[in-house]
């Protein structure tokens, strides 16, 4: 039986966040511990962490954090740069409060100075990230689609920046399969899959692999969108999803949706068709 879930708003408190989940038939969901699209929050009370907490314990759910829209770990640009790693740092304090065990980050944009400079400023942001935060929160990186500048498209680039991290006991990584499609990394035919699980082995380490962001695609292969789709009506279809969700490396893990909500289809019924395709 697979674990599966999708992102769920945490409007009114962060514990009305678990109804949600439960409500969805969740077993693994995600939030944004606060507002995604701004730099400032609220410090946690001690009221609202025990709520999450115990609803967590009593839910028997996995907890996933993500980290907001605005920061930037591999912005050339000295002010970002710092509000950057001061979120990160505040994400990872927040995540030990509340018990989530996993924070997953995007590893940003070099804006155009080069990988090298790029992956550079992400290793040293987040060596003072976990320097500062010290817990047992750890950090997923995530796969990018493959857009202009940015930093972690491609296995290789995520072994570089895992090669420079200190705190290996506290880092894994998170597999998007948008993402990775739209990357180039095929996972439409058993031998795609079998070749694209093959190199993320060779390069990362399956061991080294806690998450899957279970998305299709909108856009094909090698296109570089990073634009979600349903599970099963994007480029990765039905029979993609169908062999990822047997591979028994990949469906052993975790899966979180973060796919849309229209009249087509909404939350329940993205767990209810990744339930189909894997049974």
């Amino acid at each position: 039986m697979v674990r599966v879930g999708v992102h769920v708003s945490i409007a009114g408190s962060l514990d009305l966040a678990v109804d949600r989940a439960k409500n969805a038939g969740c077993d693994v969901f995600q939030i944004f511990s606060r507002n995604p699209r701004g730099w400032g929050f609220l410090p946690l009370s001690d009221e609202s962490c025990k709520a999450f907490r115990s609803k967590i314990r009593s839910g028997n759910l996995i907890p996933v954090d993500h980290m907001p829209y605005l920061p930037n770990l591999a912005s050339p640009k000295t002010e970002i740069y710092t509000k950057s790693i001061a979120a990160l740092t505040a994400e990872l304090d927040r995540c030990a409060l509340l018990g989530i065990p996993y924070l997953v980050t995007h590893l940003g944009h070099h804006l155009g100075d080069g990988i090298a400079g790029g992956r550079a400023r992400v290793i040293r942001a987040i060596n003072t990230a976990l320097t500062e935060s010290d817990n047992s929160v750890m950090l997923l990186l995530e796969n990018t689609a493959g857009e202009k500048n940015s930093v972690g498209s491609s296995f290789e680039h995520i072994r570089g920046i895992l090669d420079g991290l200190e705190y290996q006991n506290r880092i894994g990584v998170c597999f998007d399969t948008c993402h990775a499609f739209t990357a180039g990394y095929e996972l439409r035919t058993e031998s795609g899959i079998e070749k694209t699980l093959a190199q993320l082995d060779e390069q990362i380490g399956m061991k080294t692999l806690k998450i899957i962001h279970l998305n299709d695609a909108k856009g094909d292969l090698g296109s570089s969108l990073d634009r979600h789709e349903h599970i099963g009506l994007g480029f990765i279809g039905d029979d993609g999803f169908r062999l990822l969700l047997h591979h028994p490396d990949f469906a052993a893990l975790p899966l979180i949706c973060e796919t849309p909500v229209d009249k087509r289809r909404d939350d329940a019924g993205n767990i209810a068709k990744v339930r189909e395709l894997a049974g």
